[in-house]
C-alpha cells in the first residue's frame, strides 16, 4: 500500500514528466496526491528536498536492476557487470522521468539536472556502495586501495552513458564489462 510520501512523489514525477519541473508547485502537488499543501512539506520539505527525493528514488529502481543482473551472474563478474551496464542503459532508455530531465537542458527547465550531474554526490555514493557490496563477494584479483576508484570509475562511466549514450546498451555493457575485467583481473 502506498504511502502519503510515495503519493506524493508518484504526483511529482507525474507532473515532471508530463508537464516539465517548473510546473510542479507544491499546491498543485497537494491537489494530485489528495492531500494539503501542509502535508507534502511535511513529508518531502520544500521543492529542492522533493527533487532530491525523486532522483534517489528513482536511483533506487536503477539499483534494483543492478542487484537483480548480479544475481543472475553468481560465478562471473565480468558477466554480471556486463548485465548490469546492459540493463542499467536499457532501463534508462525507457525513463521517463530521466528523460525529462535531460531534455531540459534545452530549455530553461534544468533544476532537476544538477543531481545527476554537478550535485551528484549522493547519487555517486548510494551507487558506488552498492556496487561495491556486490563485487566484493566475487573477490577480484585488485588491493583495496584500488578497488574503490575502479568502482568509481565504472560508476561515473556508466551515468555518463545514461546521460548521454553513444552506442547500444549491448556494445556498452560489452565495452565496459571488458575493461572492467582487465582491471579488477575478474576471473
Amino acid at each position: 500500500m502506498a504511502t502519503t510520501r510515495d503519493r506524493i512523489v508518484a504526483a511529482a514525477v507525474e507532473l515532471t514528466t508530463s508537464e516539465g519541473w517548473a510546473a510542479v508547485t507544491m499546491a498543485r502537488l497537494a491537489a494530485a496526491a489528495g492531500v494539503s499543501r501542509q502535508t507534502v512539506y511535511n513529508e518531502v520539505g520544500s521543492k529542492p528536498a522533493l527533487a532530491e527525493v525523486m532522483v534517489l528514488d528513482e536511483l533506487a529502481r536503477f539499483l534494483g536492476v543492478v542487484e537483480q543482473a548480479f544475481d543472475a551472474e553468481p560465478d562471473d563478474l565480468t558477466r554480471a557487470i556486463e548485465r548490469a551496464v546492459r540493463d542499467v542503459l536499457t532501463h534508462a532508455r525507457a525513463n521517463t522521468l530521466l528523460h525529462a530531465v535531460v531534455s531540459a537542458t534545452h530549455g530553461a527547465d534544468t533544476e532537476l539536472l544538477p543531481l545527476l550531474t554537478t550535485n551528484a554526490g549522493s547519487l555517486l555514493g548510494v551507487a558506488k556502495e552498492v556496487v561495491g557490496a556486490r563485487v566484493v563477494p566475487y573477490a577480484p584479483g585488485i588491493d583495496a586501495a584500488h578497488l574503490d576508484p575502479a568502482i568509481d570509475m565504472v560508476v561515473r562511466v556508466v551515468l555518463s552513458h545514461v546521460m548521454q549514450p553513444s552506442s547500444s546498451p549491448e556494445q556498452t555493457g560489452a565495452d565496459l564489462a571488458w575493461l572492467a575485467g582487465r582491471v579488477l583481473k575478474a576471473t
